[in-house]
């Protein structure tokens, strides 16, 4: 027997449960048993409509961002496009799962920053974007910039935001003692001789280096294929994991069907909570947001495409406007939600996406990093990222019940691939950036 729903602007008169209802004025639509939903007389729907019940007709626009004036909002726009561009990059490479830390990232090519010297320099501070942060008469004022960020980040426990890099150069290279002091002092990014030629001893030191730095949640960053005749490497790993404002309660999590595509389903863990939460929807993307606080300052939003929309069509979408205007769409309302637990460890060699990014001189022979070192010919031989997330049901305080209203709210269930951007709520600062794919591989 069908079910049929009836749909009116801001009211919804439901006679079956279905997994769509379509934003527009007046619909009636068929829907095959299949589709019912697994819980009688609840409805699941898709968040093109879940913008009628916030009684908000969304219109795309093109409005430019408004550019900060102060340099903290400066510096959180310019990492969202450093932020972006970067995921965009990686995310071209893979059709599987994609996570990144775009602030730490930053922090670390910052360091190297300040070893660089001439068009070398000025390539690494136009890939970052932080050229208009540049001041010539206060060349401290950008690493104190970003150092205020970090202290920030670390001075709430409650935000599990364990990152850090370092510069490993081979022994024959006599890293400066005061490029090494300056390093350390603004981005904390230390500074080691190791002998690449000795592949295996090379790899503990760092990988032990990182152990410690991600309290064991990174245990390995690089490999023994390293490179023997690596003159100089930066390597950059972070970790997150978030305790929710609103947790979900463990005992409500079942496992459920997750979409890959259309040839491809895989039970996941889903949890479950009812809540109120921040969402939006992008009628020209066609993704709704979903807006998930941490406690701490950060928040998570997911970003859900429309059923029949590509992933990959997203992320070529992806910009630091994108992400902006989405914040400043989000509106609260009732909610059920259904979320895949997830964990995903990713490496990247960020070398080539880098270079063509717009800094390829560091890599080269023509490289200028005279402030680092004075031995002839240094190069930067390679960029690692190894980038950790963990989501569960874990919360920053125990789960209690909304209060009942008296009415179901509607159900938003996240079963197919959906990006990711975890942010810190009072800069905007992006942290990670991430595309779930498959919720059942890291």
């Amino acid at each position: 027997m069908h079910a049929a729903i009836y749909v009116v602007f801001q009211t919804i008169v439901l006679h079956g449960s279905g997994p769509r209802l379509e934003p527009i004025n007046l619909i009636k639509k068929s829907l095959s048993p299949t589709s019912i939903s697994l819980i009688a007389k609840r409805m699941w729907v898709n968040m093109a409509a879940i913008h009628l019940l916030l009684g908000t007709v969304l219109l795309a626009v093109n409005s430019v961002a408004q550019t900060p004036g102060d340099d903290a909002e400066q510096l959180s726009l310019k990492n969202a496009e450093f932020g972006t561009s970067l995921y965009r990059r990686v995310a071209g490479t893979t059709d599987g799962n994609v996570v990144v830390s775009p602030l730490s990232l930053t922090l670390g090519l910052a360091a190297l920053v300040e070893g660089a010297g001439a068009q070398t320099r000025e390539q690494l501070i136009n890939t970052l974007q932080l050229g208009p942060l540049q001041k010539a008469d206060a060349p401290d004022s950008l690493p104190q910039l970003l150092q205020t960020l970090q202290a920030d980040l670390e001075k709430d426990a409650a935000i599990r935001y364990d990152q850090g890099s370092a510069l490993f150069a081979t022994q024959q290279v006599q890293v400066e003692t005061a490029f090494k002091d300056r390093v350390k002092q603004f981005f904390q990014t230390e500074t080691q001789n190791v002998d690449f030629s000795k592949t295996e001893a090379a790899m503990t030191t760092i990988n032990d280096y990182f152990r410690t730095k991600t309290g064991e949640k990174i245990r390995e960053v690089v490999s023994p294929t390293m490179n023997a005749n690596t003159q100089l490497m930066l390597v950059n790993a972070a970790f997150f994991k978030g305790q929710w404002v609103l947790p979900f309660n463990a005992s409500f999590t079942q496992d459920e069907r997750f979409y890959v595509d259309k040839y491809h389903i895989v039970q996941v863990p889903m949890m479950f909570r009812s809540d109120k939460y921040h969402l939006a929807y992008d009628p020209e993307l066609k993704v709704g947001i979903l807006k998930l606080p941490s406690s701490g300052g950060a928040a998570m939003l997911v970003v859900y495409p429309d059923e029949g929309v590509d992933i990959t069509s997203i992320d070529d979408e992806l910009y630091a406007k994108t992400y902006l205007d989405w914040l400043k769409k989000l509106k609260r309302t009732r909610l059920e939600v259904q979320l895949p637990r997830f964990s995903l460890l990713q490496s990247y060699s960020l070398k080539a996406g880098l270079a063509n990014m717009g800094m390829p001189d560091v890599f080269q022979g023509n490289a200028d990093l005279s402030i680092l070192s004075k031995s002839q010919g240094l190069k930067l031989d390679e960029v690692v990222q190894k980038t950790a997330i963990e989501v569960d049901e874990t919360g920053s305080q125990p789960d209690s019940a909304p209060a009942d209203t008296g009415s179901l709210p509607p159900r938003l269930t996240i079963n197919r691939p959906f990006l990711f951007l975890i942010y810190h709520e009072p800069t905007k600062n992006l942290l990670l950036v991430g595309r779930v794919v498959d919720p059942t591989k890291n």
